[in-house]
């Protein structure tokens, strides 16, 4: 069968356009009410400087970035409509793995039980590395399914390949889909022959050939992406048991509110039910299951020890949410316990309340009253625009605008928001005290590339300007604030002070490495 009417086959295309619009019609409230968050400008600052890797991730997400940017003016709106058409082609993707696996009735089910969840409006709003990995990862799943019941259709195999491929570019994670494949090939008799056929080891080899530029970028780089990667797996000897008691429910309690209590609790309820009947599962029971279940096992095991952010274990739900609908539907009867289909109204009735306060959450606390907004959810997502609009206008006064550029201090989202809602999206450097490479900005060159010019040096409040900084240039004079008032009379603020020619930036003796790393880049440009 050709891949185009098999995709006209699918039935559920009715339900998914109904939640694509919907969104598309909440999308300018959100935005009307909210800014981008800090992971999305520091990726659109990615996407200004595309390259073969970045400090923490693939350069995926980057790249994105820049088309995203290029085709919209750097607007905002493209940002969050990126995210909406990944996030709905990551449904498509599920649905017809659900119905190719389940059937109709199933597709639906499994659509509206991802559909409504505050994790799926999430990945629909905001554009960072789990959009383009769920999407990569989710049509993994379905060329997977159909790769092994046509084994000798080679597009199947090469459009996995590429799949692979392209999620090994977006997330570290992808990494781990086909070590599940060689999982279950191997551990399911029905399968083992395919052990033997070329298109799955052109998937086990061909996605690997797609980190090879990545991998040189890191050499270049002292594989600063994978010294990135393995911080995260560090934990505290001195820790104590209290502490990691209260991470090992943080993060149970974490994914039940970001998939609803009830639907959480049926995911991970419909992966134990076939684990203990496994003798007796289908194929395809087990199919859902391995890539599922060892997955969330690892990511329990890992909150004993240390902290676990709440998107890390994302992709691993996604074939359980078709495990869930399949079972809903009754497929097969004498795998799916009569009590489960019982809890299918609660589980939806506490889905929409959920989904939809999370939905109207961030509007309505933009319009409460003060007493009542000062407990805003989304506060970190306001007040950059207007902060934005204020630099700028500061840029646009001094006596060289054309030849001043942003230093921000503090995190550093202070530069990448500048950077994104400052109208002239200015060139932004940011100021690590003690010359560490903490983010991209640091492996970027240094600030002395901009010598001889004027900057705006962006300082959050109750901080002392660094000596070694107003050293570096001729000298460094008040120049104002930048205050925004959010919802509930809360305030941000930043100081802002103009410091007049740069003669050298004070950093570069301290850090050899970030030396010998601008020169890297300096010399690859």
């Amino acid at each position: 069968m050709r891949i185009r009417s098999w995709w006209r086959k699918q039935e559920w295309w009715d339900l998914l356009l109904l939640i694509f619009l919907l969104r598309l019609v909440y999308l300018p409230l959100f935005c009307a009410v909210t800014d981008l968050a800090g992971d999305e400008s520091y990726y659109w600052e990615w996407g200004r400087r595309p390259d073969w890797g970045y400090y923490s991730k693939p350069p995926m997400i980057g790249w994105l970035m820049g088309v995203a940017g290029y085709l919209s003016d750097h607007a905002e709106w493209a940002v969050r409509l990126s995210a909406l058409l990944f996030g709905t082609a990551s449904l498509a993707m599920l649905a017809a793995l659900s119905q190719a696996v389940s059937g109709f009735r199933a597709a639906k089910l499994t659509l509206l039980l991802a559909a409504l969840t505050p994790a799926n409006v999430a990945l629909n709003l905001f554009f960072t590395i789990d959009a383009p990995l769920v999407f990569f990862w989710s049509a993994a799943l379905l060329l997977f399914w159909l790769a092994i019941h046509h084994p000798t259709k080679v597009l199947y195999w090469a459009l996995l390949a590429v799949t692979l491929g392209l999620g090994n570019l977006s997330k570290q994670m992808m990494l781990v889909f086909p070590v599940l494949m060689l999982l279950l090939i191997s551990t399911q008799s029905q399968l083992r022959h395919l052990l033997k056929n070329v298109g799955l080891w052109l998937c086990l080899v061909l996605p690997l050939a797609f980190m090879l530029p990545v991998l040189w970028w890191n050499q270049q780089h002292a594989w600063i992406t994978i010294e990135h990667t393995r911080e995260h797996f560090q934990t505290s000897s001195h820790a104590s048991l209290l502490k990691h008691l209260g991470e090992t429910l943080v993060f149970p309690l974490t994914q039940a509110g970001l998939f609803t209590p009830i639907i959480y609790g049926l995911l991970i309820y419909a992966l134990i039910h076939v684990l203990l009947r496994w003798p007796r599962a289908t194929v395809k029971h087990r199919y859902l299951v391995t890539f599922s279940l060892p997955g969330l096992v690892i990511f329990f095991l890992l909150s004993l020890r240390q902290g676990i952010n709440p998107n890390w274990p994302a992709v691993y739900y996604l074939s359980a949410f078709v495990l869930l609908g399949g079972l809903l539907a009754g497929s097969p009867s004498w795998i799916t316990p009569t009590f489960l289909k019982r809890w299918l109204k609660p589980a939806f009735t506490t889905a929409v309340v959920m989904t939809v306060a999370a939905m109207i959450m961030p509007v309505a606390f933009a319009h409460l009253p003060e007493h009542l907004a000062k407990y805003d959810p989304a506060e970190r997502l306001r007040g950059w625009r207007q902060a934005g609009e204020l630099m700028g206008a500061y840029i646009e006064k001094t006596s060289r605008p054309g030849s001043t550029f942003l230093l921000a201090l503090g995190h550093r989202e202070n530069a990448s928001q500048f950077a994104f809602y400052t109208p002239q999206h200015p060139r932004v450097y940011r100021w690590e005290p003690n010359g560490k490479i903490a983010s991209q900005y640091e492996l970027w060159p240094s600030a002395s590339e901009q010598a001889g010019n004027d900057a705006l040096i962006i300082q959050p409040p109750e901080k002392s300007l660094p000596k070694r900084l107003t050293k570096a240039f001729e000298k460094v004079v008040p120049y104002g604030e930048v205050v925004v008032t959010l919802p509930g009379g809360k305030t941000r603020s930043w100081t802002v002070w103009l410091g007049v020619k740069l003669k050298h930036w004070p950093l570069d003796h301290l850090n050899k490495k970030q030396q010998d790393l601008s020169q890297v880049i300096a010399d690859h440009k």
